[in-house]
């Protein structure tokens, strides 16, 4: 009897965790801490040398798509929401952005708790704070169901210093 209280007390607790991860609070594994990654690392604000607005609406679109830094800077993106629905903005290689699209298709209220995301509500206002370290791209794009294939994209090219 013991045994059997056990393994269902097992059960019920493996099973409680796999439907927190598909439930999707993503906030694992996705160079969390300062860590560097391919496309730079979480920036400190002190160290913010520009701040670049970003507007994302309804239209499928990013006001500016294409942005111009140089390796080195840590850049304030101030994100808006001028559209009437969820948008996000999420910086990453092409290759990432396109393997988490995938997986906001299963689960498309995942929440973000990303240094390099945000996920902003109609009219909402929201930051991003990132150091680029290396030369070369970094995309960005929402990747709500049906926004990034609709032409929510855009690039950011980073330069020498």
């Amino acid at each position: 009897m013991r045994h059997s209280i056990l393994s269902f007390i097992a059960m019920l607790a493996l099973a409680g965790s796999g439907a927190a991860l598909a439930a999707g609070n993503h906030a694992g594994g996705h160079g969390h801490g300062g860590a560097e990654t391919a496309i730079g690392q979480p920036g400190v604000a002190a160290q913010v040398v520009r701040t670049i607005t970003v507007d994302m609406n309804d239209t499928m679109r990013y006001t500016p798509a294409q942005i111009r830094v140089k390796r080195g800077e840590t850049i304030r993106f101030v994100v808006k929401n001028s559209g009437q629905i969820k948008h996000e903005m999420s910086l990453g290689t092409e290759k990432d952005l396109l393997e988490h699209l995938e997986v906001m298709k299963k689960f498309p209220d995942m929440e973000h708790d990303e240094p390099g995301k945000v996920t902003l509500a109609p009219g909402q206002q929201g930051e991003i704070v990132w150091k680029f370290t290396q030369a070369g791209t970094v995309h960005f794009g929402c990747l709500m169901p049906g926004h990034y294939e609709g032409g929510m994209k855009g690039a950011i090219r980073v330069g020498k210093p």
